[in-house]
């Protein structure tokens, strides 16, 4: 008898917080949930987003029935405009990340040729063996689903990012969905949000932040700056409610604050009179305490509306004393810094700041300790499998599910690559992890480049970033052997030229040397003289400073100035 085999496993979203893409098949049949990209760090110069190496689903398109997205988070719907280059499969998703994605699709010029269709909780598609369901849960942002995935052999169940708020700004969590699975006692597999599994207790509700968000609109005396992510639908609408109550008007400042506030209006999840909305350069018609700004840039990224105002960098609105800024939001780990800095920036310009713990101005979006163990004891899962979240935490979470009675050798803590293989044969059912199992890891992006920064690119990034960059110059007649000019060295990002002629003399003049050798020996060979010379100059330049630039040679020959030498010129056409 032939046997049934379940894998999961995970190109995104295990061991780190960014980027989430898991994949569940049963036999031919091939389930994607969530497609998530991640805004790079200090360690990655020069990218601009970090995405799931999908070569495993390339080479496997034929079997996949869909990308199904839980909600409409960049980090779970970033990475779709790259991955549909490569993948023609269609996208489910409920009616606002749908639109959510239309605008990212649209930016790329992709829209007209995907397939996206919109689903509702209580919708059940079908696909061969496997069936498909979905549950309403609680997030920042309105139509967070949970997915099962029903095969012959059992559900797996995918929770999303979700926490149990009892007083929710939208619909409640459909605790009798989560029972009914539950109960069925065919829950295989459970792979549940492990954000907050560090966090005692529950979550608070979004209701207590729109207590918060009135008492500053009460209190405010000036103009209201009021940042938070673009996506926290729920906490623009009570911003929304706030302006109303206190007579304010509302200006939007920052590309996708203005987008995902667009969307989310014309879906009517924002409800805003159109009187209310102005222009940014309309602010100035307005008395301060008439005016509450809604913008980005409360992680203190670098680009983002509110740190150019608090740079003084913007070109339609300044800080003025009497201004009350409030970051509604809990820092990224990575982002402290940016955030304080750009905190000091508007206390210097005069301005009141709200941030931390001053008041309750925000609530996070995913379940603590309490939440996860009450997700656990609905689902009764047989397997467990915590997902999003560092490493730290899924080992927490591991730790929670053996409290509320989930053995431990059937909870599993994998890493990206790991495959969770489920094999039912006529004798009996076993379980294992196989590691780095199918290729996953990371796909850098670069302006149109995707996937072609590795590591040695980074590494050069890090060291011009670092101790900068020296250019060597020659012309070299490699026939009669001769040095026809140069070395000329130019610096950039290493030393300051007029304080350190004698030092760059010097090495001139050690280079000078190390050519007049190669052409003795009659050396022709380019990437030799390139070694050679960088093999002089940066012991020389690290015994001086104490850095080590990068050296860069560009050796011309006399008969055209322009050409290099023949191993470095580019192929004709």
């Amino acid at each position: 008898m032939s046997e049934s085999v379940i894998s999961i496993f995970a190109l995104g979203g295990l061991g780190e917080i960014g980027k989430n893409m898991y994949v569940i098949q049963y036999g031919d049949e091939i389930v994607v949930v969530d497609s998530g990209g991640k805004f790079p760090d200090e360690e990655l110069p020069g990218v601009d987003l970090v995405i799931p190496d999908i070569s495993y689903l390339e080479d496997n398109q034929e079997k996949i029935k869909g990308i199904f997205l839980t909600h409409g988070h960049e980090d779970h719907i970033g990475a779709l405009p790259y991955v549909l280059k490569k993948l023609k499969v269609p996208v489910y998703g409920a009616p606002l990340t749908i639109g959510l994605v239309e605008a990212k699709l649209k930016e790329h010029h992709l829209l007209r040729d995907s397939v996206l269709h919109v689903i509702n909780p209580n919708d059940t598609l079908e696909f061969g063996l496997i069936k498909l369901s979905f549950f309403t849960t609680n997030h920042t942002i309105p139509d967070s689903l949970g997915i099962a995935v029903h095969t012959p052999e059992g559900a797996i169940v995918h929770t999303g990012d979700f926490k149990f708020d009892l007083t929710p700004m939208g619909n409640p969590s459909d605790f009798r969905k989560m029972a009914q699975l539950g109960e069925s006692g065919r829950v295989l597999a459970l792979l549940s949000d492990s954000t907050n599994s560090q966090r005692e207790g529950g979550t608070p509700s979004e209701r207590i932040v729109g207590e918060s968000i009135n008492h500053i609109f009460h209190h405010a005396q000036g103009r209201i700056l009021f940042s938070t992510f673009a996506s926290n639908v729920y906490r623009l609408q009570q911003v929304v409610q706030a302006a109303i109550s206190y007579g304010r008007k509302i200006a939007l400042i920052g590309r996708s604050m203005e987008k995902v506030f667009e969307i989310a209006q014309r879906l009517g999840y924002i409800r805003a009179p159109k009187e209310i909305l102005i222009e940014t350069k309309q602010i100035d018609n307005y008395k301060p305490e008439q005016v509450v700004v809604l913008c980005t840039g409360s992680q203190g990224e670098p680009m983002a509306a509110l740190t150019r105002i608090a740079q003084g960098s913007h070109r339609q609105i300044k800080i003025i004393p009497g201004d009350t800024v409030v970051f509604s939001s809990s820092p990224i780990p990575g982002n402290d810094v940016a955030i304080n800095r750009t905190i000091n920036l508007l206390f210097r310009a005069g301005a009141d700041v709200i941030y931390g713990n001053q008041l309750e101005i925000h609530a996070s979006g995913h379940g603590s300790q309490e939440d996860l163990k009450m997700m656990l004891n609905l689902m009764k899962p047989k397997y467990f499998i915590p997902i999003h979240g560092e490493y730290r935490m899924l080992v927490q979470h591991g730790k929670l599910a053996q409290e509320i009675g989930i053995p431990s050798e059937n909870t599993f803590i994998m890493e990206i690559g790991d495959v969770f293989r489920y094999t039912k044969s006529y004798a009996a059912a076993t379980v294992a992890v196989e590691r780095k199992a199918v290729s996953a890891g990371v796909v850098l992006v670069d302006g149109s480049g995707v996937g072609d920064v590795g590591n040695i690119v980074l590494r050069d990034r890090k060291r011009f970033s670092q101790d900068g960059v020296m250019i060597v110059v020659l012309t070299v007649d490699m026939q009669n052997k001769k040095l026809m000019s140069g070395p000329d060295l130019v610096t950039r990002g290493f030393v300051y030229v007029r304080e350190s002629e004698d030092m760059l003399r010097e090495a001139s003049q050690l280079t000078r040397g190390t050519i007049l050798r190669l052409l003795d020996k009659g050396v022709t060979s380019w990437s030799e003289w390139k070694g050679q010379i960088s093999n002089t100059l940066s012991p020389y330049f690290l015994s001086k400073t104490n850095r080590s630039p990068m050296i860069i040679p560009i050796i011309m020959e006399p008969k055209d100035e322009a050409q290099p030498l023949e191993e470095e010129r580019v192929p004709k056409a």
